[in-house]
């Protein structure tokens, strides 16, 4: 059964990846943006210049039906904050905006509202185990903090109002059009950069794209996601040094990556003042998709390798 879903944040990275997939199956899209010309060919675009989605209730479009919602839009995390109250205005855009939108959405028919949150809701690294739903979370920054206000509130809306969450939390997203520290990884593989990566070998959990878009849409159409809180991953989990000599091999680039001891890559981050940024590159952040794949039957159907491959093609066609 084909169904009119909106999409928040449809030109973006995974915006757009979502948008072909709900298209592929049938069904309408309308992409709420901000500039015009930028969501997907054959998505219906709504221009919204709003902050935090303020009146959107109000300037809904007529003849325009909703059964469903995907939020990817948010306030995303940024390396430099300049904001004088960072935690504020996340909260701004990514707890009470995304609250806007829903009740937005219900009144315009919607039964579904699918939150894309992130596994910084619940914690930056795993400690020996993979991180499962049900464990308790512990935000480490405001992006964080507000995305798990955000999860709490929409819960909490849905068991008033009626409309059904669906909370989906994926880790580090990569594919075509993959920016900021990936895209970073890959130009300096490319270049043929010596890394100071060959005795990282604690493993991250990563998500291609298009296996996200594929969840997403299935927590738009399946009746079992109702109320229910999904992580998101490729189903395997890469060192980073196995992660560099994958994009290597895929660039047809060597892998340059120098066996410095963990330990120092972590005092060389005290001393630059990036012990944040080492932390999240040298730590271990394994996430449990168990609970998706057991309780929707949902399991990624690209590969890690396949995610990798059409990564670096997109890269050597437009770098």
């Amino acid at each position: 059964m084909t169904q009119r879903v909106l999409l928040t944040g449809a030109n973006g990275f995974v915006g757009k990846a979502v948008s072909k997939a709900l298209l592929q199956r049938g069904d309408t899209v309308a992409g709420l943006v901000r500039g015009a010309q930028t969501a997907a060919e054959g998505v219906r675009e709504w221009l919204f210049d709003g902050d935090d989605f303020h009146g959107l209730e109000g300037r809904w479009p007529m003849g325009m039906p909703c059964d469903a919602v995907i939020h990817l839009a948010a306030r995303v995390h940024m390396m430099r904050e300049t904001t004088a109250d960072p935690l504020a205005a996340y909260r701004a855009t990514n707890v009470t905006g995304a609250l806007r939108v829903a009740a937005a959405a219900r009144r315009a028919g919607a039964r579904r509202f699918v939150f894309v949150s992130s596994i910084k809701a619940v914690a930056e690294s795993s400690a020996g185990r993979p991180i499962a739903e049900t464990d308790k979370p512990a935000p480490a920054d405001p992006y964080g903090i507000s995305k798990l206000e955000a999860e709490y509130a929409l819960l909490e809306y849905g068991r008033e109002s009626g409309l059904e969450i669906v909370i989906v939390r994926p880790p580090l997203v990569y594919g075509p059009g993959v920016r900021a520290n990936f895209l970073q990884l890959m130009d300096a593989i490319a270049r043929g950069v010596p890394l100071p990566l060959g005795s990282v070998h604690a493993r991250r959990s990563l998500v291609f794209v298009d296996n996200l878009a594929d969840a997403l849409v299935h927590c738009t159409t399946d009746p079992r996601a109702a109320g229910q809180t999904f992580n998101v991953t490729d189903g395997r989990d890469l060192s980073v040094c196995e992660l560099a000599r994958a994009l290597a091999t895929q660039l047809h680039a060597p892998a340059r990556l120098v066996p410095v001891p963990v330990g120092m890559l972590r005092l060389a981050g005290r001393l630059t003042g990036r012990s944040a940024r080492v932390g999240r590159l040298i730590g271990e952040l394994r996430l449990d998709s168990s609970h998706i794949c057991e309780r929707l039957g949902w399991y990624p159907p690209h590969t890690v390798e396949h995610g990798l491959l059409e990564t670096a093609a997109w890269y050597r066609a437009t770098h």
